[in-house]
């Protein structure tokens, strides 16, 4: 989290790129929503030379401006990298190093983690790409700590984002840390999209991305827990919830949500005390009884570990 949140935002675009990628940039970082109560940024994006670049999907995008922009970013996005075999330009990858150099965050998106990982940024740090490319990737690419199985990864002003849709929980995420959970579950509603999603890439892999669970019943406990984070959400208490076993509701909660039953409570009281330390002025002993953490002390250990900073810290930060 910084003390300067991003406000120029670049998107580097290419010959081949994601249509669906640049889209998701451009629909989180260049629409206003300002009248909202959102902030705003001031978006563009570059290419190697201005003029007209043609998408994976065949969709002409013509685009204004030159690898000078990437100069003037606090964040920088790159978007899918289509041919493995064609290397990014010089010009490209000096400019992304420069712009990391100066400060700027970059983050990587599906493919695009290539282009990080070609500027030879992703050196020694852990990153993330789209589980389909994943084994050309690590052989390609040996000093970098793939991680394969998972939506997005933070390391720190290198953010980078797996396949497809996870480009949109890797920039609400980059939201979520620099502006708060207000700010990016407003942009997310204001998308139709989860706020945030638990788990890795291998629940979506061969079944369609849930928005939290499909199973009816499921769904319905999944409720009642949300209203009732301050109660003691074990296993048997869900699963009685759902009459079912524990073995087949842990069963059936990991195939819908792709999350232990466990992870997805720690998740929602965290999401919880979020919202509650942005909005209220409650004691911190009293946001941890609420979300179920019984103690700031125990509050402050899960949300140091999860969120890096102590709560008060967040609220500082945060608070409306």
């Amino acid at each position: 989290m910084s003390h300067h949140p991003f406000r120029k935002v670049a998107v580097y675009l290419h010959e081949g790129t994601g249509a669906f990628g640049a889209g998701i940039v451009s629909e989180i970082f260049g629409y206003d929503r300002t009248a909202r109560g959102l902030p705003g940024f001031d978006f563009a994006a570059c290419t190697d030379r201005p003029g007209p670049v043609v998408t994976d999907g065949g969709l002409r995008l013509l685009v204004e401006h030159g690898l000078d922009r990437l100069a003037e970013a606090d964040l920088v996005l790159v978007t899918s990298w289509e041919h493995f075999d064609v290397e990014p330009s010089p010009e490209a990858l000096a400019a992304i190093r420069t712009a990391y150099e100066r400060g700027a965050t970059i983050a990587g998106h599906c493919t695009g983690t290539y282009v990080l990982a070609a500027a030879g940024l992703l050196d020694g740090l852990r990153a993330t790409t789209h589980w389909r490319w994943a084994d050309a990737f690590a052989a390609r690419f040996p000093e970098v700590k793939l991680v394969p199985e998972v939506l997005y990864v933070d390391e720190g002003r290198i953010v980078t984002g797996a396949g497809a849709a996870a480009g949109v929980d890797m920039c609400l995420h980059l939201l979520r840390r620099e502006y708060g959970a207000a700010v990016a579950n407003g942009i997310a509603r204001d998308m139709v999209v989860p706020p945030h999603r638990d788990g890795g890439q291998a629940q979506y892999v061969a079944a369609p991305v849930p928005v939290d669970c499909d199973d009816e019943r499921l769904a319905e406990v999944l409720g009642w827990a949300r209203e009732h984070l301050h109660l003691p959400l074990t296993v048997e208490v869900l699963a009685g919830r759902a009459l079912m076993s524990q073995r087949s509701f842990a069963r059936r909660f990991a195939a819908a949500t792709g999350s232990t039953p466990h992870a997805w409570v720690l998740s929602q009281r965290l999401h919880r005390a979020e919202e509650l330390l942005e909005t209220v002025d409650l004691p911190i002993e009293e946001v941890a009884r609420q979300v179920g953490f019984g103690t700031a002390a125990t509050l402050r250990e899960q949300f140091v570990r999860r969120r890096g900073i102590p709560p008060r810290a967040y609220r500082r930060t945060f608070a409306t």
